[in-house]
């Protein structure tokens, strides 16, 4: 509902469009039935100076290049950013604020990243937010750095996060906002929204650091508000914020959840509950508003906000008729930085594409396959960086002649991202939000500690790379500590996640290839610390990866086999051996590798079919890990050959025979699977 008002001076223009910010934070979540409200309520004044009065974007092309990036940390305050992005005229429509948190509704319960235009990512899991915030400035420097000239500077947004007293305590805002200080993201500026308020009561029962002195040993720039949270306070904190190029800035307000509500106010009961009927009212009659009305825009402050369409076109058409005398100049560098705005690959990217072959080394690690597949990656792909936890002479994956990603020189192509594997796969989402092809490397073991970044990435779809190695019990004397053992079917578990386990070096080159072409899915690799045989590479079809699984080998004698071999990684070789075996005393074999068993799913009945023929039931599954998920593959007749223990310090060869991936074991599962399909 819109209605007329009378001319107001801007102070009173101001404050009536901070409280329509306000009460459509309350009624979205009152007709919910369900949200918070206390948060949104108080942030509109930060939201509405940042919006209004600094930011550079444009509600009529939302990925413009050059905007400035926003992203609400606290992500359970959504009703703020969907207010913002209704009255500013990035086209959420009225109903959808009414629509909040229905099912098919842009406005779902947290900001999800493609469900509406101005959402820069999805924040739900406190900590995220800012933590991907890192990644989006990193990213800003490295196009400035590749792409700035002398001349034009083509580059130079901010980017803009508010977090709340949740994402300072999780533990991944901690290992970003450090990496950040490091590396002086003088771009990167966070509002701190201090208003000691959680869902048990009043922060204080488990939260009472001093979080602007912990910023500022991480080396932000810090300023506190304390109270004095008056529009032209934030404006000014802010405008003093980007003149620091040096350093990311913190601004710390003390807000009180649920100004105006006049006996919720600074109370639990405002945060993720809604204010109920009458407290709405009482706190409209507070803001001079009409209490009987929902979802109320004064025309007057609907006109304010929509002057930042026609203020952020004028923007980016200055910034696109830049754009065009830059290419003019700088024809190659434009090309580049548009296949990074357009998630984009160099056309014919993969044509030289590396080629193993066992006569030149008969058996190699996928992790050192992996570093040659990565030189030639980044050959291919300009705008492919990444990095690792402190693990890249473990992991391989530094990108040679590719320099670091280092303070105040942002010109590389390798993170050191230190050992914050939570922070990295919060940053790698941020840089590949930004268009980077980004990786980031780690033991899989390890995955864990970034598990709830992955998960996010495949929550939003987006294409970032996550590279494992030391995939299993094979990595050996480092124990069981560091053998992955559920790390594999968890990923797997992952919906929109694809999870790569290739079998030799090949695959590996595949399994990149297939990484670097995703747009909407995500990727994780495992790769082997130990050296795997080399299969002959006519033996791997161009599409093992992105079918799936394929037969690697069939009976020698031309026939049908008796007997299925399914395996994934390091655990193929040993199947090929025990294929060796088995047809010496006439059992014929087939050897299938399923480096994507994602990908196999997903395939029609008839491929599938036509890999695992139903007739034939003795199968046998061999990984050296969780044994869930594979019974579907193998049949009521066939054996699964996993883990069901944690492993053992040793050598690796000794800690696979300890717990019998043995060809010798494998052939005696496979005998005894045609026994009980053939008295079946």
């Amino acid at each position: 509902m819109t209605n007329t008002t009378t001319a107001l001076d801007a102070q009173n223009l101001d404050e009536l469009c901070v409280n329509t910010i306000r009460t459509l934070s309350m009624d979205g979540v009152q007709k919910a039935n369900s949200g918070h409200p206390g948060t949104p309520m108080a942030l509109a004044p930060i939201a509405y100076v940042l919006y209004t009065r600094i930011m550079r974007h444009s509600p009529q092309e939302p990925q413009w290049p050059n905007r400035d990036r926003f992203v609400l940390s606290c992500g359970h305050a959504s009703m703020l950013l969907y207010s913002m992005l209704h009255l500013t005229g990035y086209g959420l429509k009225l109903e959808d604020l009414e629509n909040f948190r229905q099912i098919g509704s842009p406005t779902a319960g947290h900001p999800e990243y493609r469900h509406a235009a101005g959402i820069e990512a999805t924040t739900g899991p406190l900590g995220q937010g800012i933590s991907m915030c890192v990644g989006m400035a990193i990213a800003e420097r490295m196009l400035a750095a590749r792409f700035n000239t002398a001349d034009q500077e083509l580059i130079g947004h901010h980017t803009f996060t508010i977090a709340s007293d949740g994402d300072m305590e999780e533990g991944i805002s901690g290992e970003a906002c450090s990496l950040a200080g490091h590396l002086g993201l003088g771009r990167l500026i966070a509002f701190y929204d201090d208003n000691h308020i959680s869902i048990e009561g009043n922060t204080e029962v488990a939260f009472s650091e001093n979080v602007g002195a912990r910023f500022e040993a991480y080396g932000w720039h810090v300023q506190n508000l304390a109270e004095n949270l008056s529009l032209d306070e934030i404006e000014a904190a802010t405008r003093t914020a980007m003149e620091v190029t040096d350093r990311p800035s913190l601004i710390i307000c003390r807000t009180h959840i649920a100004p105006g509500s006049p006996n919720k106010q600074d109370t639990a009961a405002a945060h993720g509950s809604p204010l109920g009927d009458e407290e709405i009212r009482l706190t409209k009659e507070n803001y001079g508003w009409p209490p009987d009305k929902q979802f109320y825009v004064p025309d007057e402050a609907l006109a304010h906000f929509r002057q930042c369409v026609t203020r952020g076109a004028q923007q980016q058409a200055q910034w696109a008729t830049e754009a065009d005398s830059y290419a003019a100049a700088n024809p190659e560098l434009w090309e580049q930085l548009r296949l990074i705005v357009d998630w984009k690959l160099p056309q014919g990217f993969a044509d030289n594409m590396p080629v193993f072959d066992p006569a030149d080394k008969a058996a190699i690690s996928t992790r050192q396959a992996g570093n040659t597949v990565i030189q030639w990656a980044a050959g291919a792909v300009p705008h492919l960086v990444g990095g690792s936890a402190d693990l890249a002479p473990s992991t391989l994956t530094l990108i040679n002649d590719g320099g670091s990603v280092a303070t105040g020189s942002f010109g590389g192509r390798n993170f050191h991202f230190g050992i914050r594997e939570h922070a990295m796969g919060a940053i790698v989402n941020g840089l590949t939000l930004s268009g980077f092809k980004a990786f980031g490397a780690g033991f899989l073991i390890f995955s864990d500690y970034m598990r709830g970044s992955i998960r996010l990435s495949a929550v939003m779809g987006i294409p970032a790379i996550f590279a494992f190695t030391h995939d299993s019990i094979g990595l050996g004397e480092d124990g069981p500590t560091h053998q992955p053992i559920e790390q594999i079917v968890g990923l797997r578990s992952v919906p929109d996640l694809y999870l790569v386990r290739p079998s030799d070096a090949n695959e590996t080159a595949l399994a990149w290839r297939f990484a670097l072409e995703q747009t909407r899915h995500p990727v994780a690799l495992a790769l082997s610390r130990q050296n795997l045989t080399v299969w002959e590479p006519s033996r791997i079809p161009d599409d093992a990866i992105d079918r799936g699984a394929y037969v690697l080998r069939d009976p020698s004698n031309g026939g049908e086999p008796d007997l299925i071999l399914i395996a994934t990684g390091s655990e193929v070789s040993l199947c090929d051996l025990a294929a060796d075996e088995l047809e010496k005393s006439g059992i014929s074999t087939r050897v299938v590798s399923m480096p994507c068993v994602e990908r196999f799913e997903e395939q029609d009945q008839s491929y599938r079919d036509e890999i695992l023929p139903p007739a034939i039931r003795a199968r046998v599954s061999v990984e050296a890990a969780s044994p869930i998920g594979w019974h579907r593959w193998v049949g009521d007749l066939g054996e699964v050959i996993a883990m069901t223990t944690f492993g053992a310090s040793g050598p690796g060869d000794a800690v696979y025979k300890h717990f019998g991936f043995t060809p010798e074991r494998v052939a005696e599962a496979g005998r005894n699977a045609v026994a009980r399909a053939t008295a079946k």
